[in-house]
C-alpha cells in the first residue's frame, strides 16, 4: 500500500503539467502514487502525462472524465486513492521533492490526522513566502487555517469517515472542504517549511473577478448549515461568525473592487454589507474580533456604513 496518494486534477495545462509531475515522480518518498484526473482536457496535456507514465508506470494512475471542474475532478480521484494519507495538488503548481517524505514522517511520529506546510506564491516577477500561524484545537483552526487543499496531507480514513467532498460548481471550493473537515480532525501537525510553489496566472479562475465572487456567501452558508446539521454550530458560532465577517470585508472585498463592470461591482458591494449585517447583526461584538490584536482586526473594528464606502474607494484605487 502506498504511504501517500496525490490527486492531481488536470484541465488544459500543457505548459505546466510536466513540471508538476516531475516533482511528484521524483519525490524522495518512494511509496507514493500519483492519481491524475484528466477533466476533459482538449490540449496536449494527456500526451504529456502519457509520456511521463511510460517512464514511471508504477507511480502514475491515469483517469479520464468529462469536464466537470476542479471540485468534480478532485472528488472523482478520491475513491481511487489507496494511500495511508491523501494529498491534493493542482496541475499548474509544483512541489519540493522531499515534501511528502517530510510530511509523512511528521504524520507518523505525531499520529496526525492532518499535516500542513508553508508555501510560496509564485508571481511572474517575484516569489513570496506564505508562513501560516500555528494553532491548537478545532476552534483555533477555524480561525487561523489557510483554506487551501494543496498544502495538506490528510489521513485517508478521516476522509472516508467524514465523507467530505469539494462542492461542485462553486468557486471557493477549498473553503467549504476545509471547514467541513475540521470537526473530524483531532490531531493536526505542521511542517514549518515552504514546500509548494503556488503559481499565479492572470487567466486562472482565482484571478478573474466577476459576479461569481458572491459565491463565497453561498459556500459559507453551506458550511454553517453543515455545522447546524451536525448539532455543533453553537459551539463554534463565534469562530464561524468571525470567519464570515473576515471573508466578506477582507479577501472577498478586495476581489470585488477589481470587477470592471461598475453595475456588478456596486451591486456586490451593497450585497456584501447587507449580507453580513443581516446574518450577524452584532458582529462588531465578536469576541475574537475584540480580543485578537492585529492590523486586520483593527481594520475590521473600524468598519461602519461610512468607513465601508471609504475603504472600498481606496481599495479600488490601489488595486
Amino acid at each position: 500500500m502506498p504511504k501517500v496518494s496525490v490527486i492531481v486534477p488536470m484541465y488544459n495545462v500543457e505548459q505546466y503539467v510536466e513540471k508538476c509531475l516531475e516533482t511528484l515522480v521524483n519525490q524522495t518518498l518512494k511509496e507514493i502514487e500519483i492519481i491524475v484526473v484528466n477533466d476533459g482536457s482538449t490540449d496536449e496535456s494527456k500526451k504529456i502525462v502519457q509520456k511521463i507514465m511510460k517512464q514511471f508506470p508504477d507511480k502514475i494512475v491515469y483517469k479520464e472524465k468529462e469536464n466537470g471542474g476542479l471540485s468534480d475532478a478532485r472528488n472523482y480521484g478520491i475513491p481511487y486513492a489507496k494511500g495511508e494519507y491523501i494529498a491534493f495538488l493542482d496541475s499548474d503548481d509544483y512541489v519540493e521533492k522531499d515534501m511528502y517524505e517530510k510530511m509523512y514522517q511528521i504524520a507518523q511520529k505525531e499520529n496526525s490526522d492532518m499535516v500542513e506546510c508553508d508555501f510560496y506564491w509564485e508571481y511572474p516577477n517575484k516569489t513570496k513566502k506564505d508562513v501560516g500561524e500555528l494553532y491548537q484545537g478545532k476552534k483555533e483552526m477555524i480561525e487561523k487555517v489557510r483554506v487551501v487543499a494543496w498544502n495538506k496531507l490528510i489521513k485517508r480514513e478521516i476522509l472516508e469517515k467524514a465523507k467530505v467532498e469539494f462542492p461542485k460548481g462553486y468557486r471557493y471550493e477549498d473553503v467549504a472542504f476545509t471547514y467541513k473537515l475540521i470537526p473530524y480532525l483531532e490531531k493536526v501537525s505542521f511542517l514549518k517549511e515552504p514546500c509548494v510553489h503556488y503559481m499565479q496566472r492572470e487567466n486562472s479562475i482565482s484571478n478573474v473577478q466577476n459576479e461569481r465572487n458572491k459565491e463565497i456567501f453561498e459556500v459559507l452558508e453551506e458550511v454553517i448549515r453543515d455545522y447546524q446539521e451536525k448539532g455543533i454550530y453553537e459551539n463554534y458560532q463565534t469562530e464561524l461568525e468571525y470567519v464570515y465577517v473576515r471573508y466578506a470585508f477582507c479577501s472577498s472585498l478586495l476581489r470585488i473592487v477589481k470587477i470592471t463592470d461598475e453595475t456588478i461591482r456596486k451591486k456586490l458591494l451593497k450585497e456584501t454589507w447587507e449580507k453580513v449585517n443581516q446574518k450577524f447583526p452584532n458582529w462588531k461584538k465578536n469576541e475574537i474580533l475584540k480580543a485578537r490584536k492585529s492590523s486586520k482586526n483593527l481594520y475590521l473594528r473600524s468598519i461602519n456604513q461610512f468607513t465601508y464606502k471609504i475603504y472600498t474607494a481606496i481599495f479600488r484605487r490601489i488595486k
